[in-house]
């Protein structure tokens, strides 16, 4: 991990933009930590870190007022990141479909989900290899938001995290299921119940197959991008909880 630059926010909190080989990626800590603190590792959908960036480091300053750091890292061919050939046609195929009203269909999903999840995991977890050394970062780790099926593999096979936070608005393929049904650590699940891009029977019957026995669901009227404020504070109550 190299550090490329540095800043203090607003409120104190410091920023850290960082390379891990070619994968780019930020670190927010909180500016009053005096031991190590937990961390959260912000998930996002494949848009690139500075389109979301605005989003991203309201969550983390959230998260450092609750003494935690977040980081994030850039999802494999998106942003600066080398463009990957398969995943282009799949979203071109996933556009095609939607604009022409049908039915996505199985095949896209996968060809959309699975080698991502097959690249992105990995990469998520050589970045808590690296996090994790650094003396201002302690653990436990959390997971939150981004896409629903990287954020399922990485609770089934990295033992570090111990808590998530998912939000049912991307495309699931359906052997995830299977997947989900070995999750065992606590889950906190946001539902958009108007989600013009997102199955709500799939979504449902995806948090019906999760193994946790601690998992809650947190559903709320509106669109995608219709997310209620408090339901921000809701997911720091659940992190609060499982990662002090």
């Amino acid at each position: 991990m190299r550090f490329t630059t540095e800043q203090r926010l607003d409120d104190g909190v410091l920023e850290r933009e960082f390379t891990l080989g070619e994968i780019p990626g930020i670190l927010w800590t909180p500016a009053s930590a005096s031991a190590p603190v937990p961390l959260i590792l912000l998930g996002h959908p494949p848009l690139g870190l500075h389109k979301m960036y605005p989003r991203l480091v309201a969550r983390a300053q959230h998260a450092a007022t609750e003494g935690f750091a977040a980081a994030t890292i850039e999802l494999p061919g998106s942003g600066d990141r080398p463009r990957w050939a398969a995943a282009e046609q799949a979203r071109a195929d996933l556009r095609r479909a939607m604009e022409a009203g049908e039915p996505v269909s199985d095949e896209i999903i996968d060809a959309l989900i699975l080698p991502l999840v097959d690249k992105a995991v990995p990469e998520s977890q050589a970045a808590l290899d690296a996090l994790l050394s650094l003396p201002e970062i302690g653990g436990p780790v959390g997971y939150s938001g981004g896409v629903i099926s990287v954020g399922i593999r990485l609770a089934v096979v990295e033992p570090r995290v111990v808590a998530a936070g998912f939000f049912a608005g991307s495309f699931v393929p359906r052997t995830m299921f299977e997947e989900a049904r070995q999750v065992t650590i606590p889950l906190h699940v946001l539902l958009q119940w108007d989600d013009e891009g997102n199955d709500r029977q799939a979504a449902l019957d995806l948090f019906d197959a999760f193994g946790s026995r601690e998992k809650s669901l947190h559903a709320h009227m509106g669109g995608h991008t219709g997310v209620p404020q408090f339901a921000g504070e809701d997911a720091a109550g659940f992190f609060a909880r499982h990662l002090r």
